[in-house]
């Protein structure tokens, strides 16, 4: 089992996510709930992508963190 870090945006018509570790890899949804789901799928779904043309998914190497600015 591998942990992926996605990152979740919201849009003006719902959410979009991705993950930095996986290129190409994308999801869309209304609600939080949806795009977390649908992310979910789409990573199972590229991997498997991954694995039928003989290529390794690649390690996880991406983490979150947060800068703290004046603004």
């Amino acid at each position: 089992m591998k942990k992926y870090l996605v990152v979740v945006e919201e849009t003006r018509t719902g959410f979009s996510a991705y993950s930095p570790d996986l290129d190409g890899c994308i999801a869309t949804g209304k609600t939080k709930e949806e795009v977390e789901t649908s992310m979910k799928e789409a990573i199972e779904f590229h991997i498997e992508g991954m694995k039928e043309d003989g290529v390794f998914a690649p390690s996880p190497h991406s983490y979150p963190t947060y800068c703290e600015v004046l603004a």
